[in-house]
């Protein structure tokens, strides 16, 4: 009887282990660690990625050619081009603007608060966890749940204007390999689900080739697939900022 006793509480023991085998900060560390440590990571100022997105189904999708440029400390432009058009998105650390062929609009237009979220955090070469506490955000470890067959960490990162992301590790490389992000978007709660992966090392740093997004519990409609990435490149601010305003 004390034998059965002994097992059932070894087993007790390695169950709770196992639940508080990490803290936020030290799954936090084997994240940057896993992407090729700190110094590294602050080494890139400056990001070029170019690739091709596709938007829709197996069924009917276009294919645009893709690039995103991003620059410290907070500088983000997207474009993506199809049919002699290119849309752009951008954000210069303070202004969000965007132009919008694909719907009859040509001419740039400063982008809303709300919209603005999702850009501000996009511009964060280091990513929400890099620092969390100095930018104002609250990291919570919730164990680990299912991503489509692998137990993966998951961390709740309540940003510093109050959105939340998930954020879901892989147990052996600690790398991201989902993000679910809630937002409040006019009023109304959004909920995006992206898939990571693909990883390649790109000056001593990676990151993840492949990006799929759509809302959550449904098929991924909008996928990125990066064929090149360029770091340290010269990008002149200029770019970032609204046509005619400062810089121009």
């Amino acid at each position: 009887m004390r034998k059965c006793v002994g097992i059932a509480f070894a087993i007790f023991l390695l169950a709770i282990m196992s639940v508080e085998a990490f803290t936020v900060d030290e799954l936090i560390e084997k994240n940057i660690q896993a992407k090729g440590g700190i110094e590294k990571i602050r080494a890139i100022q400056s990001i070029k990625e170019s690739g091709k997105m596709r938007i829709g189904d197996e069924g009917s999708f276009i294919e645009m050619d893709y690039v995103q440029l991003s620059k410290r400390p907070a500088m983000l432009r997207v474009e993506r081009s199809f049919q002699g058009l290119t849309a752009v998105t951008a954000y210069d650390g303070a202004d969000a603007w965007r132009v919008q062929p694909f719907r009859g609009r040509k001419d740039p237009e400063k982008i809303s608060a709300d919209d603005l979220k999702a850009l501000q955090l996009a511009a964060d070469i280091d990513g929400p966890l890099v620092d969390y506490k100095i930018k104002g955000h609250k990291v919570e470890y919730l164990g680990t749940e299912d991503v489509d067959g692998t137990d993966a960490h998951k961390l709740k990162i309540t940003l510093k204007n109050g959105d939340v992301r998930y954020v879901y590790l892989d147990p052996d490389y600690f790398l991201e390999i989902r993000v679910i992000d809630h937002t409040r978007i006019r009023g109304v709660e959004e909920e995006d689900e992206t898939d990571l992966g693909d990883y390649e090392q790109v000056n001593g740093v990676y990151v993840p080739f492949s990006i799929e997004s759509g809302d959550k519990g449904q098929p991924k409609t909008v996928k990125v697939t990066i064929e090149k990435v360029e770091v340290n490149t010269d990008i002149n601010d200029s770019i970032f900022h609204f046509p005619g305003g400062k810089g121009q």
